[in-house]
């Protein structure tokens, strides 16, 4: 590589390191926005097992959901106004990013299956019994998407250092 290319390399890994944690917060939302998105859209208004809110009328379990997928937007757009800033400053860090998107849709997920579902109770995952595969199904996959995400969030540290 040409001495220009390895300045160029240097700038944008010190710009990558700069906002490091900016890329984490920026995946960690988008990835939150997205899970809590397909979580409206496919159990909630498509398949109809159950809205945000199920301890009152239809009424207020689709009320609910319109926040709910208000929520998922407003933290998606965010995300991706950070994505385009960090585009703009040659600060992307790909790796790190995808890290966030894993660890925030995992970690929503998680806790919506723990706290919402199981601690206090605003639904379930589905009203059938036994239910207790839909739990597992989506808890080990809120696990192992934390997990991913933690993995290459790691990966990125040991290529920093």
């Amino acid at each position: 590589m040409d001495e220009a290319g390895l300045l160029k390399n240097n700038r944008n890994d010190a710009a990558r390191s700069a906002y490091s944690a900016r890329n984490l917060w920026s995946g960690f939302l988008f990835g939150l926005g997205l899970i809590a998105f397909i979580d409206e859209t496919v159990f909630h208004q498509l398949l109809h097992w159950h809205h945000f809110y199920d301890k009152s009328t239809t009424n207020i379990g689709l009320v609910s959901d319109g926040l709910f997928h208000a929520f998922s937007w407003f933290a998606t757009i965010g995300s991706l106004f950070m994505f385009a800033d960090l585009r703009r400053r040659n600060a992307l860090w790909l790796t790190k990013w995808w890290g966030g998107v894993l660890l925030g849709a995992g970690t929503f997920q998680l806790y919506d299956g723990i706290i919402q579902h199981k601690l206090m109770r605003l639904h379930q995952i589905r009203y059938v019994e036994p239910i207790l595969p839909y739990d597992l199904v989506w808890n080990i996959t809120a696990a192992a998407m934390i997990i991913a995400g933690a993995a290459l969030i790691v990966r990125t540290r040991r290529e920093s250092q």
